[in-house]
């Protein structure tokens, strides 16, 4: 079925809370976990609880800063987490060695971040209350984080994903329990308003997950011109017109996956026209044919994310799917397998081949991201508690660890600046 706008300001879906989206413990039951085993540490305890930037802690990551080549450059970076709110941080652009220098923790589960176009505001999705809600922050020195404006709520329970329009103006997000996605505007200080729409899809799939719509990811391609919406439940990736006037949300086309595959997230290829799809429920990654003068997607060929022969584990979930700037490789988090594959992007982006895997660092890796140099790669791993830190030889795509994965709290995202 073809989704319903809806852009009253306070409509509730109405729908039936979903189960747990194949997390495993839940997410108070890993942080104490993680509490117990004294993990956390200075990590995350030493952040101030009240959202200002504590003293810089110890960095487990790396190496020494004298055992570095050099002053090498540090940039900013965020972790979204389960139960320990956000997490700001420094990495060495060189190693990807982390070290926290504060947070925030008066926000729910913030496990997607994304930052504004001009990298001074950081947008949050926080979980409280039985529908969601975004967040915004001030981005200052050393990552401290002072809130902008007030939390302002997604029309539905479970928000799981937000995009930034690349015109700045509007911030896109999807609820994963309620199957919707909506629109906020943004104001001249970052901060979101009141929501402008809000679009409930409807359907569902064979596999037991897909009892309904689950939206788990909302972006925009890489022109600016439409906006995305993957949804694991109903087996679709929407496409959608943004009115950047009105921020109305029109429905344009659908492209449905295979039936069962449970489409989690998408990215674009930088410069070809392809988008590559990671299926949750059958551990698949698919290529889609992408028209920018329409914004159709169609579906093309799947390949499964492991190597043939390499043993999944009970069962494996893909998670997130990245392409490097150049367009050679693609990532992608295997959660059950507990590692990061990697893929040469052929034939004019239409056709992948996986090159191998890496050990994520530690379990669950619910995200991964590359640094903006690309020489770097993070894997958020939720169950280890942990940040899995890697360099990247440009040449063959390949990831190899770098020190020790990055003791933190159940991590669902990782936003290197």
């Amino acid at each position: 079925m073809s989704p319903r706008p809806e852009r009253t300001p306070h409509a509730h879906p109405g729908t039936t809370p979903a189960p747990e989206n194949a997390r495993g413990p839940g997410r108070r039951a890993v942080l104490g976990a993680a509490l117990g085993a004294g993990v956390l540490g200075a990590g995350v305890l030493g952040a101030t609880g009240s959202g200002g930037a504590s003293a810089a802690q110890p960095n487990p990551a790396g190496r020494p800063a004298d055992a570095r080549r050099g002053a090498a450059e540090t940039k900013a970076a965020f972790l979204g987490t389960f139960g320990a709110g956000i997490v700001s941080c420094t990495y060495d652009t060189a190693t990807g060695a982390l070290t926290q220098t504060g947070g925030f923790t008066e926000v729910t589960d913030p496990t997607f971040l994304a930052l504004g176009p001009s990298g001074d505001v950081l947008y949050a999705i926080d979980g409280a209350g039985p529908e969601g809600a975004v967040r915004a922050f001030g981005v200052g020195e050393d990552g401290a984080l002072t809130p902008l404006g007030s939390a302002r709520s997604t029309g539905g329970a479970g928000v799981t994903h937000l995009s930034v329009h690349p015109g700045g103006g509007h911030l896109l997000s999807a609820n994963y329990e309620a199957g919707s996605v909506a629109v906020h505007p943004l104001g001249d200080d970052g901060a979101p308003g009141e929501r402008t729409a809000l679009v409930q899809h409807e359907g569902s799939g064979p596999d037991p997950r897909q009892e309904g719509p689950h939206a788990h990811q909302i972006v925009t391609d890489p022109e600016g011109a439409w906006v995305f919406a993957v949804d694991l439940g109903t087996d679709r990736v929407y496409t959608y017109k943004l009115d950047t006037g009105s921020g109305a949300l029109e429905p344009v086309s659908e492209a449905a996956s295979e039936p069962g595959a449970g489409p989690r997230h998408l990215v674009f290829h930088p410069t070809e026209p392809y988008a590559y799809v990671a299926n949750e429920l059958n551990s698949t990654v698919t290529a889609y044919a992408y028209d920018a003068a329409t914004g159709k997607l169609t579906p093309g060929e799947s390949w499964p994310t492991l190597p043939d022969g390499e043993d999944p584990g009970d069962r494996n979930y893909p998670a997130e799917v990245v392409v490097s700037a150049d367009g050679k490789y693609l990532y992608l988090s295997n959660r059950g397998h507990e590692s990061v594959a990697w893929f040469a992007v052929e034939d004019g982006g239409a056709t992948l081949a996986i090159a191998g895997t890496v050990p994520c660092g530690g379990s669950w890796p619910r995200h991964i991201s590359l640094s903006p140099s690309g020489g770097v790669l993070f894997s958020g791993n939720e169950k280890g508690n942990n940040v899995g830190v890697f360099t990247v030889d440009k040449e063959s795509g390949e990831p190899t660890a770098s020190g020790d994965p990055f003791a933190t709290a159940s991590t669902g995202c990782v936003l290197p600046t």
